[in-house]
């Protein structure tokens, strides 16, 4: 059985993002989302919090997006999948870094008031992805229900379901008995083998039974 590597976080961003540009034209779009856990303590009853700090880095063009849209304060789901690092620091110690490699990003909200925030635009609401060419897909949230209008090239399998749908009454036209021409006494379709080598024009006028002819009947009783 294969592994599976499969996070899911939904929290704000302590900090805007920050962008990172490669000299092969790629880029890496760093970002920190806070999680809080709450309850109650049952030595005190008193209502607690804790707080968890998730590195997140989305490449190419979803991190662009995350950079225009997001700011501090912004809600955000992110699904994606755990990566582990190694580097140096100072001293020469080697040391492990684990972030989250956003495959999927929602934006859910922003902080009131934030410049450049998405309140009063369409993007909160709309899922992107990564391909694995470096670009991105928008899909919709409900991953059960519909899917929400894509604004940059449609639906991702909407040109296989049209192909399927067309492709179904077609294989009826040929196989089915609804449109049989033999079925209800119509004229065959002209390239058709009706079982012998003129096509039938008139079953009606068909010839009947061939009858034998007196002197061919054997006069001799077989027992």
């Amino acid at each position: 059985m294969r592994g599976v590597n499969k996070v899911i976080i939904v929290g704000n961003l302590g900090s805007d993002p920050e962008v990172k540009q490669f000299s092969n034209g790629g880029s890496v779009t760093r970002i920190a989302v806070a999680t809080s856990e709450q309850w109650n303590d049952k030595q005190t009853g008193e209502r607690r919090e804790q707080t968890e700090w998730h590195r997140i880095s989305l490449f190419n063009k979803l991190g662009e997006i995350a950079a225009q849209y997001l700011r501090k304060g912004s809600q955000v789901y992110i699904e994606g999948s755990l990566r582990t690092s190694k580097y140096t620091d100072q001293n020469g110690v080697e040391r492990y870094a684990t972030e989250i490699r956003a495959e999927q990003m929602q934006m859910l909200g922003t902080a009131g008031g934030a410049q450049g925030g998405i309140a009063n635009n369409n993007t909160a609401g709309t899922t992107y992805q990564n391909q694995p060419q470096g670009g991105y897909n928008q899909v919709g949230y409900n991953q059960g229900g519909n899917q929400a209008p894509n604004h940059f090239g449609g639906y991702p399998n909407q040109n296989n379901a049209q192909t399927n749908n067309q492709a179904a009454p077609q294989a009826g036209q040929n196989a089915g008995f609804g449109n049989n021409p033999f079925m209800n006494g119509n004229q065959a379709p002209q390239g058709v083998n009706t079982g012998n080598n003129q096509p039938a024009q008139n079953p009606q006028q068909n010839p009947a039974m061939a009858i034998p002819k007196p002197g061919a009947v054997d006069d001799d009783i077989p027992f």
